[in-house]
């Protein structure tokens, strides 16, 4: 059995204020051609279809025109679940009928866990679907008050499946959240953010995911999975696995944040053989445009022999390193580069460390002391001693005017 695991396509984004819908188009086009190229049993859609759980008009067509696409002229089955990002109604709407095209699509848990049987040269292939539901929707589905967190309620719709599964039979789920092996989990400080809980479990995690829960309580075990064929997962947008080839994260459909710049995005070509050993191909996507970081000086940057064998036209965040002031630098580059996104100096992270130029014990310290420190946390380095003395200059001219 090979099918094609993918997620988070995030169909009509907006990233600082510019919507990505051609880029998404753009390397949907490239999908359809492994598609055509790879002849898959299956496309597999591991949630967050939309951006929104209302999407607009332009994503609603544009995943219309790529659903048709893949199941009427590819004549390839389509099987996805909603995530966090979508409304589980819309994504079950007419679910039905959509079946009678091969599209095995599930939103909510109103009639159970959806398997979907798909049959190859060895036999079936089970594929549960488990859309992204908030713990308190299980509690109260299964009459379980001991669902608490997303991994209770994990837990809880694993031991459903269970029930259904078949030793002989190679068996996959398709799920949404926070997965992890990391033994550390249950070591976090509970006061601490859920996004550094993330990160010590060992998961590669990116600015544009929208946490589920805050304190870390949306993590779960990777062992709840145990037994099964292969878990494809959604929601991390960094292409990854969990412990093994086994459970992965397929990544998102773009890079929607600067945080990925250096994620390769695409999708992944899982071929499970008739034993259910897992073998995996990683299909990378080349994008309209690339989400990239340039850093240096602003003169530097707008300087043609450095920007001549690049493509300006890509999603730039620059990083300027000037010392002084500069006049309207967002212009000057916005000039070069059409589609920047945004800009910062290089002290910016010192100058988050101390947001006052006094440190402790200000009280007992001279206008010169306490200038150095405001200079050091805003440039992130020692005053230069002649600039220093202008600056000494200014202070004693103001002392005097002020007596």
């Amino acid at each position: 059995m090979k099918f094609i695991h993918t997620g988070d396509w995030h169909i009509g984004k907006i990233v600082n204020e510019i919507s990505m819908i051609e880029d998404q188009e753009f390397v949907l086009e490239q999908l359809v051609k492994i598609i055509e190229e790879e002849k898959p049993d299956a496309l597999v859609i591991a949630g967050d279809i939309y951006d929104r759980s209302v999407p607009s008009v332009e994503a609603v067509s544009l995943l219309d025109k790529v659903f048709s696409r893949i199941l009427l002229e590819l004549n390839t089955p389509i099987i996805a679940i909603a995530g966090n990002h979508d409304s589980a109604e819309r994504v079950s709407f007419a679910s039905g009928i959509l079946t009678k095209n091969k599209l095995y699509i599930q939103g909510n848990f109103n009639e159970g866990i959806k398997k979907v049987e798909l049959e190859d040269s060895h036999g079936k292939v089970n594929f549960f679907l488990i859309p992204y539901a908030e713990p308190v929707v299980i509690r109260e589905l299964y009459k379980d008050t001991t669902v608490r967190t997303h991994e209770d309620a994990m837990k809880k719709l694993i031991e459903e499946i269970r029930k259904q599964v078949s030793g002989k039979e190679r068996n996959v789920i398709v799920a949404h959240g926070y997965v992890s092996f990391m033994s550390d989990i249950e070591e976090v400080a509970v006061d601490d953010l859920g996004e550094e809980k993330k990160k010590r479990a060992g998961l590669e995690v990116s600015d544009s995911e929208r946490p589920l829960n805050i304190g870390g309580t949306d993590l779960i075990g990777g062992e709840v999975f145990d037994g099964f064929t292969y878990t494809a997962l959604g929601h991390l947008h960094g292409p990854q696995k969990v412990g093994s080839d086994r459970i992965r994260y397929s990544g998102s459909l773009l890079k929607y944040s600067f945080s990925e710049a250096r994620q390769r995005k695409g999708v992944t070509l899982v071929d499970i053989n008739d034993d259910g050993e897992v073998k995996i191909d990683i299909k990378d996507f080349k994008p309209r445009r690339d989400m990239r970081t340039i850093k240096g000086p602003l003169k530097e940057l707008i300087n043609p022999a450095v920007y001549k064998d690049t493509n300006i036209e890509d999603y730039i965040f620059a990083v300027l390193t000037d010392e002084g002031e500069l006049v309207d630098p967002i212009s000057k580059l916005r000039a070069v580069y059409p589609n920047i996104m945004g800009l910062s100096r290089e002290s910016s992270a010192q100058r988050e460390g101390s947001k006052t130029s006094a440190s402790l014990g200000y009280k007992t310290k001279g206008k010169d002391e306490l200038f150095k420190e405001f200079y050091k946390a805003i440039a992130g380095k020692e005053v230069d001693e002649d600039k220093f003395d202008i600056i000494a200059d200014i202070i004693r001219d103001v002392e005097r005017e002020v007596k």
